[in-house]
């Protein structure tokens, strides 16, 4: 069982940070989530970044989306799902 004291790493903190956002971590990992953030500026910043992603991405509405960036971004989806569903 994982203590506090056990550091979690960079790449378990981005693993992590959509449960951490949407407040569903267990409180031991939100602890060990946190005590990282404390002493790590990278990942301070990345939460930042992931928090004004979220902010302006629900800013954005289908009317607001160019036709080809509409294109683009439904082309990459469907590349995306067929590589990792093989549909």
């Amino acid at each position: 069982m994982a203590t506090v004291e056990e550091d979690l790493s960079c790449q378990e903190l981005v693993e992590l940070v959509t449960a951490y956002l949407e407040m569903t971590l267990p409180p031991l990992e939100q602890a060990r989530f946190e005590a990282h953030l404390a002493i790590c500026p990278g990942c301070t910043n990345y939460l930042a970044q992931m928090r004004e992603t979220i902010r302006l991405a629900g800013m954005l509405s289908e009317e607001t989306i160019p036709d080809d960036g509409k294109a683009k971004l439904l082309d990459a989806f469907r590349t995306w799902k067929h590589q990792h569903t093989g549909e």
